[in-house]
């Protein structure tokens, strides 16, 4: 990586940031110089449009996603381990507040009534988290779960767990939150299970 590619990601990590703090449609050049104690006239040298910074911030948001949570699962074996090592990973980053796996979540909802680039972007972005979800709960076939279960199911129920997570500990404060995601996970795992007949 050259030193010019190391500022901008350095740029880019701080506009996550500010646009979890100030939402990715309050993210503007103005406001990342004021994160950065860039000049403006540089930073839009580096990004020309508020759009542009915003599409930006989000590939940035994903790669920091990626590394957080999804790599350390696919470095896992495959079958249970992988998936518990998604959701481990997935929610720690929303028990410390990552900026970059939170700001989907609030990006989604702030972006859910408007059309445009960047929320085609946001929805892709979902689509393949969806489907990096199935493909990990495909692997788990194998491994005593059961070949019928819908993986986009699973996904879109995991997702759910997590959504209700940041909800409840981040917007509400709830002490049980994690204990109640960690129930519910083990819930979807049971249900997927192959069921071992009795006697």
């Amino acid at each position: 990586m050259t030193k010019g590619d190391e500022t901008r990601q350095a740029i880019l990590h701080h506009g996550v940031e500010a646009a979890y703090r100030v939402g990715l449609s309050g993210l503007t050049i103005g406001e990342l110089a004021r994160s950065t104690g860039m000049s403006k006239s540089g930073l839009y040298a580096h990004f020309r449009s508020k759009e542009s910074l915003q599409l930006a911030v989000l590939e940035q948001a994903r790669a920091e996603f990626v590394e957080s949570v999804v790599l350390p699962a696919l470095r896992t074996p495959r079958g249970e381990q992988r998936l518990r090592t998604l959701f481990e990973r997935w929610v720690w980053c929303d028990l410390v507040q990552q900026p970059g796996g939170c700001l989907f979540v609030k990006a989604a909802t702030e972006l859910s009534a408007q059309s445009g680039p960047v929320r085609d972007q946001l929805v892709r972005d979902h689509q393949d988290l969806y489907d990096a979800i199935a493909q990990v709960y495909r692997t788990c076939v194998d491994d005593g779960f059961r070949d019928d279960v819908d993986a986009q199911q699973v996904a879109s129920d995991l997702y759910g767990i997590m959504l209700a997570l940041h909800h409840a500990h981040v917007f509400m404060g709830d002490a049980a939150a994690e204990d109640r995601a960690r129930r519910a996970f083990e819930a979807l795992l049971d249900a997927a299970r192959v069921q071992t007949p009795v006697g």
